[in-house]
């Protein structure tokens, strides 16, 4: 276990699960995840802009986030609040929900719930994913999934290829630093167009995107044993320093408590 700043980064025994404790008034930029989030919030308030516009949580409620979602949060007011999280990876959320509903896809579809059967299911699987017992722990999540997974609309809006080329090109290497004139270019728009087009694709303006990608690239590399320096370095950051200052605005822990997992 980790912690800093009132975050708790906690021992998971489920691979591809997260367990984060938090009890802060810390205020998150807007980011996104890798994973599918499901936390709960224990005291204390908070508002946070998601995929559905602004949104509120307090005592009791569930919170949900999915891979990629634009979302940030603040507390009410300085006593902030308790929260639990667990970030999942999708593959462990989809697999579950093949098993629940076939579909071709699924997506958390609201971000603030009230439900008590939900809730209990949730402390079910936060207390499996810090136990050992990959029995226990594979039941809760089936459990928590069949209550809480929705499937994706079957409409979708029409996305500019040029502009998701672009952000495919962002994702397959963060480190790399490319110009939005560049991008536009490729994309066959102007610059204030491609801005506009990116935006709307990813909610975030394409640097802030990009600075996402390599917040989440990092974190594999230092996970994976890389040292902070050069994980800085082969994410595209500036400096260790500059790294360190986008980890705290994202996840409210600094880049050596993932190190340290």
């Amino acid at each position: 276990m980790t912690s800093a700043r009132g975050f708790q980064l906690l021992c998971s025994a489920m691979p591809g699960v997260e367990v984060v404790a938090a009890d802060s008034a810390h205020a998150f930029g807007r980011h996104t995840h890798d994973q599918f989030g499901i936390g709960l919030i224990e005291r204390g308030a908070q508002k946070s802009a998601s995929g559905r516009g602004m949104v509120e949580a307090g005592p009791g409620d569930m919170i949900t986030v999915n891979p990629g979602e634009v979302h940030d949060g603040k507390p009410f007011d300085s006593s902030g609040r308790r929260w639990r999280m667990l970030y999942v990876d999708p593959d462990r959320v989809l697999d579950a929900a093949q098993d629940i509903a076939p579909t071709t896809a699924f997506e958390f579809t609201s971000p603030v719930i009230r439900d008590a059967v939900l809730v209990a299911r949730f402390r079910a699987l936060f207390e499996a994913a810090t136990a050992d017992g990959a029995l226990r722990s594979e039941t809760a999540l089936l459990a928590l999934i069949a209550r809480l997974l929705q499937p994706v609309p079957s409409e979708r809006p029409a996305l500019a290829a040029g502009v998701a080329a672009a952000r495919e090109r962002i994702d397959d290497d963060p480190s790399a630093t490319p110009t939005l004139a560049a991008m536009a270019a490729d994309a066959g728009l102007s610059r204030y167009q491609f801005l506009r087009a990116f935006t709307r694709l990813t909610g975030l303006p394409p640097h802030a995107y990009l600075l996402q990608r390599r917040v989440q690239h990092a974190r594999g590399l230092v996970r994976g044993g890389m040292a902070l320096v050069d994980a800085a370095a082969a994410s595209g950051f500036a400096d260790q320093s500059h790294m360190t200052r986008c980890f705290v605005r994202n996840f409210g822990l600094t880049p050596g408590s993932f190190s340290a997992t």
